[in-house]
């Protein structure tokens, strides 16, 4: 049970860093600060995300 648990959180938690790759490639921030972001979301998932939802681009 507990594999399975781990599993469907892991996909989850793959699918809320890539809505928020796509949130990030469609901003209308600069292509600099687009791929800055991108790199942190990727290399440091869980830090990167609070990160970009406290200071990342909104709109």
């Amino acid at each position: 049970m507990g594999i399975e648990v781990a599993g469907l959180f892991g996909l989850i938690w793959l699918i809320i860093v890539i809505w928020a790759i796509v949130k990030v490639a469609k901003s209308g921030a600069g292509p600099v600060v687009k791929l800055l972001w991108i790199l942190i979301l990727l290399f440091f998932p869980l830090i990167g995300l609070i990160a970009w939802l406290l200071l990342g681009p909104k709109g």
